[in-house]
């Protein structure tokens, strides 16, 4: 380290030398993490009723609309069960228009002084629980409804059905699988990395993809849609989700996707570019042949370089290790 000099004239151009600062990020290898092509949007689905599966109006690859019957379920109870919900509605519904009329000419006749106050209210209060049961019939309706419609399994969106997981005759629980179908529209696969590595990861960062099976094949470029949160369980993988550019990899193909990680190296400077003064340690940064005094910290001294904190300098700079006793701030300078 050298003490600061005599200041040159402001019109002299002191001759110097300089080093680059070094330091900043660096990548490592590219580490590979397995995977397999799936579909963007895919579901299982299932029934919401039990019954015996009487009809499945698919084949195992069939391509399939949004809205296409894919299978039913025969259940003895739930048509009449709607059935019966119909038929009480209908009941409900007459006998409440029947206390209506009467209530209405219980009006008429308690203002002309034939009925009491409370017979009327007995009415009314007659007229107004068939309402509330109506209503309560309704929903009953609606729901028998649903739940036979529910034993009709229909397309959720355009696809091809990639699996089938009942034969038909079979006995179906309600939610049980029974198929699982895909869209062609996107395509992703999930990789799995140690926590450590999440801090390399950002959304929307493009990673490689390469296909396993041809190694020959260039590869494609992917971008992160989801990562997830480190979890405290050690040794536990956490699931990284990238997108698939259109019509490159198919589905169910396994592949390999890169990570490139960075990793931070400590900033240093040559020994001997180090200046000691009352204002601290300081380092001259020569830019656009100007010298300009940088403060700096130093942290520990590496053979010939030192490393130090500093907010100001970068990796790439060029600091004057010999001349320094010559300058001072904003001197001009010429590199030798």
């Amino acid at each position: 380290m050298a003490d600061a000099g005599p200041e040159a004239p402001k019109d002299q151009v002191v001759s110097v030398r300089v080093s680059e600062v070094t330091g900043g990020q660096a990548q490592e290898i590219t580490l590979r993490f397995s995977g397999i092509v799936r579909s963007t949007q895919r579901a299982t689905l299932t029934f919401q009723v039990s019954g015996t599966l009487k009809e499945r109006a698919v084949e195992l690859g069939q391509t399939v609309a949004a809205g296409d019957v894919l299978a039913r379920v025969y259940n003895p109870a739930l048509k009449p069960a709607r059935d019966s919900a119909n038929a009480k509605l209908d009941e409900l519904n007459t006998r409440y228009d029947q206390a209506k009329r009467e209530w209405e000419r219980s009006s008429r006749l308690h203002k002309r002084g034939v009925v009491s106050e409370q017979n009327l209210e007995q009415i009314a209060a007659n007229r107004d629980s068939l309402k509330a049961s109506v209503a309560t019939a309704q929903a009953a309706l609606a729901e028998s409804s649903q739940m036979l419609q529910e034993s009709t399994l229909r397309a959720p969106f355009a696809g091809r059905v990639e699996a089938l997981l009942v034969e038909k005759d079979e006995f179906v629980a309600a939610g049980q699988p029974v198929m699982r179908l895909s869209s062609p529209e996107g395509k992703e696969v999930e990789i799995r990395v140690p926590a450590y590595l999440l801090a390399h990861l950002s959304l929307d960062q493009e990673l490689p993809i390469w296909s396993v099976h041809n190694r020959n094949q260039a590869s494609v470029t992917g971008s992160v849609v989801e990562i997830a949160q480190a979890g405290a369980i050690r040794g536990e993988l956490h699931p990284v989700l990238v997108s698939l550019p259109i019509n490159t990899l198919g589905t169910g193909q396994p592949v390999e996707v890169g990570i490139m990680p960075l990793r931070d190296s400590a900033i240093t400077v040559p020994l001997l570019s180090v200046i000691r003064s009352a204002d601290g340690m300081t380092v001259f940064r020569v830019r656009d042949g100007v010298a300009k005094r940088v403060p700096i910290n130093v942290e520990r001294v590496v053979g010939e370089r030192v490393v130090v904190r500093t907010g100001e300098l970068e990796p790439g700079d060029q600091v004057v290790y010999a001349g320094t006793t010559r300058l001072a701030d904003d001197d001009a300078v010429e590199v030798r």
